[in-house]
């Protein structure tokens, strides 16, 4: 067991340790938390639509009320969904123009960046093709308005185009670092107010973007594509593995093998997998309310519903057990301490308590009882047994109750109690072990302790 904790240590915790102290990876975690609001409202208001659809006797009802205004509160869900590469682009500029500017000790702007990231977002928005004689003409047809494609809405604006805002974020925000740093800046006067002053000094950036995105764009038109479909190949490629049984196991299996020699998986692994999944939350949303299509499994929070109930580890049931059946003082103790926050997926008192890091007797449980419940949650919802996600819930909701409002079905209550139950089931063996250990160890101490005060 030493060994493979030495293994985790070199081959998994240095090259992870490193790559979440990127620039563009901490932005990326930056841009997906700052992004839960808008999605968790948008669901909220989309539940409120579909519920009857989960509660029949609720039709009536509905009719003669929600359903009348159902235009006028949907709102709420086509300009926070339907928008999320947007805000997704925003904050990305704003997090990593802060980054930037405190690294490499630069005259930078968040607000600039977020606003330049944003400029250069919307301009790959039109699509272009060439006429003949080479003259470059907006792209015409059906749901087509001067070159911009819409459905619900604008369609690019969508999760179909979080994957361009990010990287135009990086691209503008990179071209401005790179503007100040050269002092290719107009610097005013210091009696100048500063918003007048900060709008100066981005004004040479803002040239220099839209020629590079101009060039950009007319460069990939010439040769039949744009940034949307050129981006769609490779992180179409890497959204279809992660909706694989394989992909949520691999996930989860790097998430807790992290946690197990002491880094936060979750914020590292979940930088590179929110996207897809907020993406695979917006399809199913559209697909609830009449588009076409087949449901994505991982999607929204399929990981805090499912997966990780208690916290990373998937340790409810294994708090539960702690809190009342066991026979060591030291686990009796902590899961009494730790019950009310494990039902809100908080796990850190037992995580450094216990420990589970750097445990041998539950590193094995701890990687195993998330990857294995995972695989069981996404079969079970990709046979059709049990219903798709299709509203984000907040990651501190109970488990129950998460797989009840993200599914607005009873349905997706009961695969959550399932996933909960089995990874509890693989905790229970190595529990029992280790709690029968501590309670040898306990009573060595106290038999210890007495004979040094009767001598």
């Amino acid at each position: 067991m030493n060994k493979v904790f030495e293994f985790l240590d070199k081959y998994l915790m240095g090259p992870m340790g490193i790559l979440s102290q990127k620039q563009f990876v901490r932005a990326i975690m930056a841009a997906g938390m700052a992004t839960i609001p808008f999605t968790i409202v948008g669901s909220a208001f989309l539940i409120l639509g579909i519920l009857p659809q989960a509660f029949p006797f609720l039709e009536g009802v509905w009719a003669v009320s929600f359903d009348k205004i159902n235009a006028l509160y949907m709102l709420a869900n086509r300009f926070t969904m339907g928008v999320l590469a947007l805000y997704f682009n925003i904050v990305m500029g704003f997090e990593l123009t802060q980054i930037k500017a405190q690294e490499y000790k630069l005259n930078l702007t968040p607000l600039n960046g977020a606003l330049l990231g944003m400029m250069a977002f919307l301009m790959t928005m039109a699509e272009l093709t060439i006429a003949d004689g080479g003259v470059f003409t907006l792209k015409e047809g059906e749901n087509y308005i001067n070159g911009v494609l819409y459905g619900d809405f604008a369609s690019r604006l969508g999760s179909s185009g979080i994957f361009v805002g990010i990287l135009m974020a990086t691209l503008a925000v990179f071209l401005y670092k790179e503007c100040v740093r050269r002092n290719w800046t107009i610097k005013l006067p210091d009696v100048v107010p500063s918003g007048v002053s900060r709008s100066f000094t981005a004004l040479i950036p803002c040239f220099v973007i839209a020629f590079v995105v101009l060039i950009l764009n007319g460069l990939l038109i010439c040769i039949g594509y744009d940034l949307f479909t050129i981006v769609s190949v490779p992180f179409g490629f890497v959204a279809g593995i992660a909706d694989t049984w394989y992909g949520v196991f691999i996930i989860n299996f790097l998430i807790s093998a992290l946690w197990s020699v002491g880094i936060h998986g979750a914020n590292i692994i979940s930088a590179f997998y929110s996207p897809i999944t907020l993406a695979n939350l917006d399809t199913n949303m559209k697909i609830m309310q009449g588009a076409s299509g087949e449901y994505t499994t991982f999607a929204g929070e399929f990981q805090n519903m499912y997966v990780v109930c208690g916290g990373s580890g998937a340790t409810l049931g294994m708090c539960i057990w702690m809190c009342f059946c066991a026979k060591s003082e030291q686990l009796s103790v902590l899961g009494k301490a730790s019950i009310g926050p494990a039902l809100f997926n908080i796990n850190e008192p037992l995580v450094f308590g216990v420990p589970i890091i750097y445990n041998p007797n539950l590193i094995i449980p701890f990687i195993l009882a998330p990857s294995l419940s995972s695989v069981i949650a996404y079969f079970a919802i990709h046979s059709g047994m049990f219903p798709p996600v299709i509203a984000n819930v907040p990651w501190p909701t109970p488990a129950l109750l998460g797989g009840f409002i993200g599914t607005a079905n009873l349905m997706g209550g009961l695969l959550a109690l399932i996933t909960v139950t089995f990874a509890f089931l693989i905790y229970w063996p190595f529990l029992k072990a280790y709690d029968k250990s501590l309670v040898k160890q306990e009573k060595e101490m106290a038999e210890a302790e007495a004979q040094a005060e009767t001598a």
